[in-house]
């Protein structure tokens, strides 16, 4: 019997089904598609959060070499987020195709000993006090002691457990397609709203660039053909070019929900990512969001299956990172819904206010810290910023899921999952970090 099922080879499942990995614990990484496909990339942001995520795992420096930073995340019109004083060696938001930090979230898994199993469609799940059961649909079936659902937006683990997926569609009828140029844009990220819609172009990297256009005047259904005459139309009037897009691979149409879970737990199961929480692309923080869930869920897993702590412990996934889809749908709701205003007059004063805000130091801090997750703590469980120790830094310490416990003098008897390090500047008191980088109580020890 396999210690942990993971359902979806995305960001979250991958990122996870490493932690696990790395952990000492069997896991099975259950994908429905026969193969990675680089066309099912949404995503194109990897903000400052994730990437200390990523630095904790040895694996920043590999996904920073697949995009290119920017210091400001550009919202609408000529307002934007400015990026560059946070408080990180990360002051900025990685533009990067989805499927290039996928690949290398799958080298860590499999690297690490997570099993990858594709073609592997789950059409129906069980459960008992021990044991939770996953039955494909080719007739076979997987056993283990957790499974977690980190399966997209359409979520067959959260069909089968019949649970409630309330909200509502925000942006309907959102087109894509992968095209070449022959104008190449200036910019790693070029976006903008106006009256009529909006559009958004940014490179694979390879010579394709993926767009995303959004026609007020046309939302039909997600079945109804693309036209590319229709998306040159809409980036035309919305960025002022089309950058002579031409030769697309692939188009199709989506929709965009806000949509969230009541609970992220159930019994033996989880949901995370899309599959607990999906919201419009603005700010970019969706991929982010589902690779933060799995780097809270995993070392409490592997806490748990490895007799470090009680069940009560997996309670706290929901109590921690629910608040956080939560508030992520709410910020990500506020940009698209200021983005999408249709009278100029309206545009013009949410231009004006919004710039305003965004030029006093105390709300542009603060709406850098929880677009980029840098802000986001738990109550007391505050991020811990990486710092100098004797060993090096911080993060590189916590890399193989230990805790970190940062003392001047350490303590005798600690337990041997703790790692102790000295800081280069000495701190008021210990400070004992988790694995995914936020303080824990001293009474943990």
């Amino acid at each position: 019997m396999t210690d942990v099922l993971v359902v979806g080879a995305g960001p979250t499942g991958l990122l996870l089904a490493g932690d696990l990995a790395e952990a000492g614990l069997s896991v099975t990484v259950l994908e429905r598609r026969p193969h990675a496909e680089a066309n099912t990339t949404r995503a194109f942001a990897v903000h400052a959060r994730t990437l200390e995520e990523l630095d904790i795992r040895g694996v920043a420096d590999q996904v920073i070499a697949t995009g290119e930073p920017l210091r400001a995340l550009r919202l609408f019109g000529k307002v934007a987020v400015d990026l560059s004083s946070l408080a990180t060696r990360f002051n900025y938001v990685l533009i990067t195709p989805q499927y290039n930090v996928e690949s290398v979230l799958l080298e860590r898994a499999e690297r690490l000993g997570a099993r990858i199993e594709r073609d592997a469609e789950v059409v129906g799940l069980s459960q008992d006090a021990e044991t939770v059961t996953a039955r494909l649909a080719d007739g076979t079936t997987h056993e283990a002691k957790y499974l977690v659902g980190a399966d997209g937006v359409g979520s067959r683990v959260r069909q089968l457990l019949g649970v409630p997926f309330p909200g509502k569609s925000v942006l309907k009828s959102i087109m894509l397609a992968d095209v070449r140029v022959t104008e190449e844009p200036d910019s790693a990220v070029t976006v903008n709203a106006t009256g009529p819609g909006f559009a958004f172009v940014s490179p694979f990297g390879d010579g394709w660039y993926r767009v995303f256009a959004w026609n007020r005047n046309s939302e039909v259904s997600d079945s109804a053909p693309v036209d590319l005459d229709e998306i040159r139309a809409v980036t035309r009037s919305v960025l002022g070019t089309d950058f002579g897009m031409h030769d697309p691979r692939w188009v199709s149409r989506f929709h965009s929900d806000e949509r969230q879970v009541p609970s992220y737990r159930f019994g033996r199961v989880f949901l995370a990512g899309d599959a607990a929480h999906c919201h419009s692309p603005a700010g970019g923080m969706g991929m982010n969001t589902g690779m933060q869930d799995a780097a809270n869920l995993g070392w409490k897993l592997a806490a748990v299956l490895r007799g470090q702590a009680t069940d009560r412990l997996l309670d706290t996934y929901q109590t921690e990172r629910h608040p956080v889809g939560k508030m992520v749908l709410n910020v990500s709701g506020r940009i698209i819904r200021a983005a999408m205003l249709r009278s100029p007059a309206t545009r013009l004063v949410r231009n004006t206010l919004v710039g305003f805000a965004l030029r006093r130091t105390r709300i542009a801090t603060r709406a850098a810290g929880m677009i980029s997750g840098v802000a986001i703590d738990y109550g007391t469980a505050t991020r811990v910023p990486d710092m100098p120790v004797a060993a090096g830094r911080l993060y590189e310490t916590l890399r193989g899921g230990h805790f970190v416990l940062v003392a001047n003098d350490p303590p005798a008897n600690v337990p041997d999952h703790v790692r102790v390090v000295r800081p280069v500047t000495p701190v008021a008191e210990p400070i004992l970090v988790r694995p995914d980088g936020y303080r824990a109580p001293l009474t943990w020890l």
